[in-house]
């Protein structure tokens, strides 16, 4: 008897906000993502095992990890619609996953 098991991984982009990078410096859009492994049984996706959390300066690419609860402020800042540490640019994206 033959038992696949395994994990994937989905990324999803839950906004755009516009945040000072802490690399360098410029006030530049920032993806926020959420990135959750899956545990597989003959590859149907069945539970996730993981789940982080993490921004991406669109100006200079560096990506830095936030909290749970960072992104959940994250988010509901830029539903609301900004102020002074973050504003939507475009709208929220769909959750549609990027597969890996």
């Amino acid at each position: 008897m033959l038992i696949l098991f395994g994990t994937k991984g989905y990324l999803y982009q839950l906004a755009i906000l516009t945040l000072v990078c802490g690399r360098c410096g410029n006030p530049a859009a920032h993806t926020l993502r959420k990135r959750v492994t899956k545990f597989t049984l003959f590859f149907v996706p069945l539970f996730p095992i993981s789940t982080k959390y993490a921004t991406q300066c669109t100006f200079c690419g560096a990506e830095s990890k936030v909290s749970a609860e960072e992104a959940e402020q994250l988010q509901t800042q830029a539903a609301a619609g900004g102020g002074h540490g973050g504003q939507v640019q475009g709208g929220q994206a769909p959750q549609q996953p990027y597969h890996q």
